[in-house]
């Protein structure tokens, strides 16, 4: 059987499993994409179409199970809940765009903007130096003034 065939085959079942499971449609749809990548790179030889069957199954389980458990060890928040507590619409704007910011550079320029740490503090608490603190505000700075404008 075919990839092309196992998806239209077995695609819908595994995304109604998935939605179950996670509860959100598009972490289910994630799921069974992994299943299938699974399933291309380590598919064993299979008995017959139900032994095939219940190996898709229990990856797209299995994988619905890792998520689950990634997302409680690693707790998000949706950037719509955080900029609705907001107020100021321009506020809101300048947060989403720092969000977007590579991760070194945003948590330089969120713990010195945002909560108020001096350079110093904010070197030692990444344990990086103050040059290294001081650059990657520049950078941040320069980031944000070309997605948002010269206004900012």
């Amino acid at each position: 059987m075919t990839i092309e065939q196992m998806v239209l085959e077995y695609s819908s079942m595994l995304y109604r499993i998935c939605v179950v499971m996670l509860g959100n449609e598009a972490d289910a749809q994630d799921a069974v994409q992994d299943t299938f990548c699974r399933y291309l790179e380590r598919a064993g030889n299979f008995t017959d179409k139900e032994h095939e069957k219940a190996w898709l199954i229990k990856v797209a389980q299995n994988r619905c199970r890792d998520m689950r458990r990634f997302r409680l060890r690693h707790p998000q928040v949706d950037i719509a809940e955080i900029t609705a507590g907001y107020e100021d619409p321009e506020y809101s704007e300048v947060l989403t765009e720092l969000i977007s910011l590579p991760l070194t550079i945003k948590s330089v320029v969120y713990l010195h903007y945002i909560e108020g740490y001096k350079v110093a503090e904010i070197s030692k608490l990444l344990g990086i130096s103050v040059n290294a603190v001081k650059k990657r505000l520049q950078k941040g700075r320069e980031m944000l003034r070309l997605k948002m404008g010269e206004d900012f």
